[in-house]
């Protein structure tokens, strides 16, 4: 992401932390394994020589206990492939780069590998890992050397905000994203930064990988074609938005505040993603599906009955507040952002005393065209 947009998530390991508050984005690892692992197995193959190192990169690779455990997963699935062709004698070295915006928790990541060395013993695949700070809407790595891009709940984030909105030439009142109210044109800005965004995102990476290069992208989407029936993503930032016009009534925020507030951010369809890459003939679609995760980090049922809204209110604000807190913080002040998340606590609560929410998520599996 761009620099200048200013996300990142909530740093240190504390109880607002995101390193504390990422189960929905575990849980979305843990759902993708599969793919992931038919994607490094197929990339093992390929490697030429018997003794060969393997490029990876994970994107947006934020810090906290989900960071170790892309490394973990991907040594997991070499060995596995390394142990089956043990006739062959393959030896596979994994060598990591570390992903994000310079502002991201560097320190806390490169303190929990400690936890990954403790935890592999002598029999670990050898692997090695670096930090790279930096936009994933440039330039990161030399021509066709990387194996293996991974990127989960990251994509949907744009470079920045569409211009005309930060410039204010035309204003998305009362909303930060896409909401009931949002006018046509400004919809249509959203979608015209996505375009560029992931167009841009997925020339870069095709120009990286290897022949035969992967790619595992994991974000949040939408179901709906319809944009005006966005889905619960949308509703979610609404609730954001309806907290904030809460604290515009009262005076703790001015109005002027909120409508010049957009967030850098757009949920696709898979309809859209596929037609893009498709039309950029840059990558061969593996596998891509549509699956659903609860608002709720902490509620793993299947069922549609929320149990406690408090309590559910609660989780979903705090998971809420270690994304959006910088972002929130740079452009209205700290002095809002502990009034602003009992708000929104209670006002989850009310919405989902009307029925269960649940985050569409999109994983594609994609490999890099042959031309």
């Amino acid at each position: 992401m761009k620099e200048g947009s200013g996300v990142r998530m909530v740093t240190g390991n504390g109880e607002n932390s995101y390193a504390a508050n990422s189960r929905l984005q575990e849980r979305a690892i843990l759902e993708t394994r599969p793919v992931l692992h038919k994607a490094i197995e197929e990339l093992c193959t390929s490697l030429s020589a018997r003794r060969s190192t393997m490029v990876v990169a994970d994107l947006g690779c934020s810090s906290g206990p989900n960071t170790l455990r892309v490394v973990c997963e991907v040594i997991g699935a070499v060995q596995f492939y390394t142990r089956k062709s043990e006739e062959e004698r393959r030896a596979v070295e994994v060598q990591f780069f570390l992903n994000d915006l310079p502002g991201n928790d560097f320190n806390l990541v490169f303190r929990s590998l400690e936890q990954l060395e403790d935890l592999g013993g002598n029999e670990t695949q050898p692997y090695y890992v670096a930090g790279l700070p930096g936009s994933y809407y440039r330039k990161l790595f030399p021509s066709r050397s990387v194996h293996f891009f991974h990127s989960s709940y990251s994509l949907m984030w744009r470079s920045k905000v569409p211009e005309e909105l930060s410039r204010c030439t035309h204003v998305n009142e009362g909303n930060i994203y896409i909401g009931k109210t949002t006018p046509p044109i400004v919809i249509k800005l959203f979608q015209q930064q996505f375009k560029t965004d992931f167009e841009l995102f997925l020339a870069l990476r095709s120009r990286e990988l290897v022949n035969g290069g992967r790619m595992l992208l994991t974000f949040l989407g939408r179901k709906s074609e319809e944009m005006m029936m966005h889905g619960d993503v949308s509703t979610l930032f609404e609730l954001v938005a309806k907290s904030l016009q809460s604290l515009v009534l009262k005076g703790r925020v001015e109005k002027k505040k909120l409508d010049s507030f957009n967030l850098p951010y757009y949920a696709p369809s898979v309809k859209e993603m596929k037609a893009l890459i498709n039309e950029t003939k840059l990558f061969d679609i593996e596998h891509v599906r549509l699956f659903e995760s609860n608002w709720d980090p902490q509620d793993d049922s299947e069922s549609d009955v929320v149990l406690d809204f408090a309590s559910s209110g609660a989780n979903v604000a705090k998971c809420i507040r270690a994304v959006l807190e910088p972002l929130i913080a740079d452009h209205f002040g700290d002095d809002i952002i502990e009034e602003l998340f009992v708000v929104y606590a209670s006002v989850v609560a009310k919405h989902l005393e009307k029925a269960k929410a649940k985050y569409p998520i999109i994983v594609a599996s994609l490999k890099k065209a042959i031309h």
